[in-house]
């Protein structure tokens, strides 16, 4: 599969990423997500910028070096504590600082950021600005292509440029726009129309910036297909459900000789699960980001039922992962 050239605005490729998602992007899961792929760009859960500077900053922020490379995602719409969150977050070592402004909950929308920060562009151009002046790794925005009636070309070019204006060099645009109010959080990810068009055009309109897309893309190899209009693409809730779309990423992306085979990756979970014992970390932690990992194939039902109904019982250790194996890589060769 031909290799297609991509744009660098910083050390970090963004060629392919990992969605940042809630109660799902956790240090175990960019674990077992790292067991799959070396190379892609991955991101914590959103997290608001006034927990981290005033909450347990190792709890939130904690991860570890086989994770890198590794974003954080903040919430927020206040200059100043977004600058302090930010330098505390590159103090734990992240490579790059991402602003949230595309979640449309009710809950984060009272508090005046996520998506209806699309409203006050100079807000997030303010934000921003605070944020590069406070630290030296980049500072990223991941937003909609609009929101409720403001949903215009020229809304979505005038966001951006301003945006810009402030330093942002990299955009990830979700290529829906989100409805704040009459739609929940998961129907904002799947009823609004996806118009990558919007995305791509948004390219063209500003070639001198990084904009990658998001949003309905079902696989790494689908990914593949919007490379030629923009520099990269964020994969979200498949690699999550189907996570085995992420073993091929750093051969078709990156140029990798292989795959990492199924038996590669549980000697992997086997091991981590060896660390986590070590260390009195519950299992459950790990197991309820793996149970995807046999998704379609013979054994699957098995593996998912080990994880979930056992670790219930307390005391699991790496042997849970090798009993949950049982059969399924026979099956699955």
């Amino acid at each position: 599969m031909r290799q297609l050239p991509s744009t660098r605005t910083d050390a970090i490729s963004r060629r392919f990423c990992v969605a940042p998602m809630m109660d799902w992007t956790d240090r175990w899961c960019r674990r077992f997500h790292r067991l799959l792929t070396r190379e892609a760009l991955l991101y914590t859960e959103m997290l608001h910028a006034n927990a981290v500077v005033r909450g347990d900053r190792r709890h939130l922020l904690g991860h570890d070096a086989h994770e890198h490379p590794v974003a954080a995602q903040l919430g927020g719409s206040e200059p100043p504590l977004l600058a302090e969150a930010a330098r505390i977050c590159a103090g734990f070592g992240y490579d790059e600082i991402n602003l949230n402004v595309g979640c449309p909950s009710e809950r984060v929308q009272s508090g005046a950021f996520g998506a209806c920060l699309m409203a006050t562009p100079d807000t997030v151009a303010e934000c921003v600005e605070a944020m590069t002046a406070a630290v030296s790794v980049p500072v990223t925005v991941k937003h909609r292509i609009g929101i409720d009636d403001q949903d215009s070309q020229a809304d979505l070019h005038r966001f951006v440029k301003r945006v810009a204006e402030a330093g942002c060099r990299t955009f990830i645009v979700h290529a829906r726009k989100a409805w704040l109010k009459g739609l929940s959080p998961a129907a904002n990810r799947d009823v609004p129309p996806l118009d990558y068009e919007r995305v791509y055009r948004l390219k063209q309109e500003f070639p001198e910036l990084e904009i990658i897309v998001n949003g309905g893309i079902q696989s790494a190899e689908e990914g593949l297909g919007h490379l030629p209009a923009v520099d990269g693409v964020m994969l979200g809730r498949t690699a999550y459900y189907r996570p085995l779309e992420l073993a091929q990423v750093d051969r078709i992306y990156y140029g990798a000789q292989r795959d990492p085979s199924r038996a590669e990756v549980v000697d992997g979970l086997v091991a981590l699960a060896e660390e986590m014992c070590s260390r009195d970390i519950p299992m459950v932690r790990l197991t309820r980001h793996i149970l995807g990992l046999f998704h379609g194939t013979p054994g699957a039902r098995h593996w998912r039922r080990v994880l979930t109904e056992e670790v219930r019982r307390g005391g699991c250790g790496p042997e849970l992962i090798e009993w949950a194996v049982g059969s399924c890589l026979q099956k699955s060769a």
